[in-house]
């Protein structure tokens, strides 16, 4: 027990200024990655709305008053893009003082890992445009958007190194080639191909197809399938997936 305590704690209604804590609002933003095949992409509005109108955005609006932030970030992304069903795994918190010019805000960020073909956003609401944004071609973004996304992308490259959720990026059967390009596409990086190849196979985590690849113009290449059944049974006993 403190020996001189506060005589006007802030959660007291008998603090002098307690409605000024409760005079800012909660946002939530959305960082939706995605992959189609050949680049990484992030879902991006463009505002049709001060402030920063007609700068680039991540999906993101306030939270209701009457709603929490998990039936918020799937009210603002039907809203604005038009996409539903989208699992977002949270990210952190930013609360900057001055991160919106109309007053405080803190905002609860959130992000995802897609197949773009499963997915066609919509832009709606105040979003005049929706679309898949490689991750090199950033401009300039509204609010602390771009911090957001910095943080998120570390995230996700720290997630794809420990647990194998890229596989689901992949089609159901998929070639050596293609699981190092969507890798090295993910991290920024660049792989040995025997040592990437040697690493992959070791782990024991893909079954081999009595088949091989159709319609190309090079020696057609082996297809493989992610066995998820086995990697449930080794996380069990222990195993971790890293690259």
């Amino acid at each position: 027990m403190s020996l001189n305590p506060d005589p006007n704690p802030v959660d007291t209604l008998d603090h002098p200024h307690i409605q000024e804590y409760f005079a800012f609002g909660i946002s939530v933003d959305c960082v939706v990655f995605g992959y189609d095949g050949i680049d990484v992409k992030v879902l991006l509005i463009e505002r049709g709305t001060d402030p920063f109108k007609g700068y680039q955005a991540i999906p993101g609006d306030l939270v209701h008053p009457t709603e929490d932030a998990v039936t918020a970030t799937e009210r603002v992304l039907k809203d604005l893009t038009g996409l539903t069903n989208v699992y977002l795994e949270q990210l952190q918190t930013f609360a900057g003082v001055d991160r919106h010019p109309l007053g405080r805000v803190a905002t609860i960020a959130y992000f995802s890992l897609l197949k773009i073909g499963d997915y066609n956003p919509k832009p709606s609401s105040w979003a005049t445009d929706a679309q898949w944004t490689p991750i090199q071609d950033l401009g300039e973004m509204a609010f602390d958007h771009k911090e957001i996304f910095d943080a998120a992308l570390e995230r996700l490259q720290m997630r794809v190194r420990q647990k194998p959720i890229g596989f689901e990026l992949l089609p159901a059967e998929f070639t050596l080639a293609d699981l190092q390009h969507l890798y090295e596409t993910l991290l920024n990086t660049q792989f040995d191909k025997a040592n990437f190849r040697k690493k992959i196979l070791a782990m024991d985590l893909l079954l081999a197809m009595d088949k091989t690849q159709k319609a190309v113009r090079h020696r057609p290449a082996r297809l493989y399938q992610f066995d998820a059944a086995r990697y449930e049974a080794l996380s069990k006993r222990g195993f971790h997936f890293e690259l």
